[in-house]
């Protein structure tokens, strides 16, 4: 009896641990963050229907006039993708990775952060979500429910994209 016993315990064993082995082999592998060109982030903005401004109307990085999308994260352009397609509101980005920001893990310089204009229709409906309070030197900060962090710095909204939700 066991015998019986033990047996039937290697058996379960074995085959939790092959069902482990299989399950790690076909676990999808970590994706790092997807940058884009230029190019390529003003392609999806443009196919849908969302516009850029420069003030100097350039798109150099390394030129804090321009406005450029260099280096940018896909998820940052799906967050304004997102809004733009959430709210129907109209998105003009002023800002995204060009030099000229502050810096720190989630800036501008590292793809996670654009600026838009601010239109009534936008600021209407960024009041909707939880006020987070004023912060100095920045201004008011309004949290959407998928973490993303809306600033709103006077004359345009700072936008931080945790995620490429609203």
């Amino acid at each position: 009896m066991l015998r019986t016993v033990q047996r039937a315990a290697t058996t379960v064993l074995g085959t939790l641990a092959a069902a482990a082995a299989l399950s790690l082999a076909l676990a999808e592998p970590a994706h790092a963050a997807t940058f884009l060109t230029h190019s390529q982030a003003t392609a999806q903005l443009s196919a849908n229907g969302i516009t850029w401004s420069s003030s100097g109307g350039c798109s150099n990085r390394n030129n804090a006039t321009c406005t450029s999308f260099d280096q940018i994260r896909q998820s940052t352009i799906s967050g304004v993708i997102t809004l733009h397609s959430f709210t129907g509101c109209a998105v003009n980005v002023t800002a995204a990775t060009e030099t000229g920001h502050a810096d720190g893990t989630y800036s501008h310089w590292n793809g996670y952060k654009v600026d838009i204009a601010k239109y009534t229709c936008i600021t209407n409906y960024i009041h909707t979500y939880a006020y987070v309070g004023y912060i100095a030197g920045w201004g008011y900060q309004y949290r959407a429910p998928s973490g993303n962090l809306y600033t709103d710095e006077g004359n345009h909204w700072d936008i931080l994209y945790y995620t490429c939700g609203c």
